[in-house]
């Protein structure tokens, strides 16, 4: 069975669309931390960030004419697609689209549902942390009263927020910089989510394997209630 040209799109360009994410969150990190830089190396990096860019939105455009889809369906179906590259920071998270890219030229994957979720999980929370702290260090570190004035105090602030933790000792004070926290909220909620139930599926298939009941579903448990 021949894959489609949007299936093949797909396939092929997973490793050029996972380098040049690489390079915006490279880029805009040296752009955002290197303060003491000449301007060329800051100039450079810029254009390393909009030319990533370009090759999201030329991969988003070029999608979308394979798929055959009008525009409102095609970004209705594709809306985490659309969310990303108007957010590009976002980007770097799908490199884990590359495994699974990888992983549709053999038979069985290498590695095993749990494990790759739970992979995916740890690669996107590192990223999501990079690219948010990046994020709210640029809107927050000059605001006046700000709390976070310096680059720790935001990685300290994002794995706080990011583990659902929120010690409350930071704290954003723009729009902006709130509306990112809420952001990094959402992610570590729902990564969470996904490697709970994960963990939790695993344990009850490990259970089912070895003949063991799951604590609390024993049959005496059961008998004891009716």
């Amino acid at each position: 069975m021949m894959d489609s040209p949007l299936a093949r799109w797909e396939r092929y360009n997973g490793a050029v669309l996972a380098v040049a994410s690489l390079l915006y969150l490279a880029s805009y990190a040296v752009r955002v931390l290197g303060h003491d830089l000449p301007a060329a190396v800051r100039d450079l990096c810029l254009a390393v960030t909009f030319a990533s860019w370009a090759v999201f939105a030329l991969d988003y455009v070029v999608r979308r004419r394979l798929s055959g889809q009008r525009w409102p369906r095609f970004v209705r179906k594709h809306w985490l697609d659309t969310v990303v590259l108007v957010l590009p920071l976002l980007r770097p998270v799908r490199i884990v689209q590359t495994y699974e890219t990888v992983q549709a030229h053999h038979d069985r994957p290498r590695l095993a549902l749990h494990a790759r979720v739970i992979a995916y999980a740890g690669v996107s929370v590192t990223l999501l942390g990079f690219a948010g702290s990046l994020a709210l260090y640029q809107q927050e570190h000059t605001a006046p009263g700000a709390d976070i004035v310096t680059y720790g105090d935001s990685v300290w602030f994002t794995c706080t927020t990011l583990s659902t933790v929120g010690y409350g000792d930071l704290a954003p004070v723009t729009p902006l910089g709130r509306l990112i926290a809420v952001g990094v909220m959402a992610c570590g909620l729902a990564l969470l989510g996904a490697v709970t139930g994960t963990f939790s599926s695993w344990l009850l298939q490990v259970f089912a394997r070895e003949g063991e009941r799951p604590p609390g579903n024993s049959p005496g448990a059961s008998d004891s209630k009716d």
